[in-house]
């Protein structure tokens, strides 16, 4: 056995920590991590692009 061995392709890591991911909270590692996650979507710090509006048009 290798001092080192290689870690599969397949293994992704928490895309907020990247830390290995639990099955339980996937795509996370934690609750915690899926809680930061929710609270960005919720704070505006994920934005999907889309066409500028005119405030003067919504009226």
């Amino acid at each position: 056995m290798s001092p080192n061995p290689v870690r599969p392709a397949s293994v992704r890591k928490c895309p907020i920590c990247s830390k290995p991911r639990s099955e339980a909270h996937t795509p996370f590692c934690s609750q915690r991590c899926r809680d930061r996650d929710l609270m960005r979507w919720l704070d505006e710090g994920y934005v999907l692009p889309g066409p500028t509006i005119d405030p003067e048009d919504e009226e």
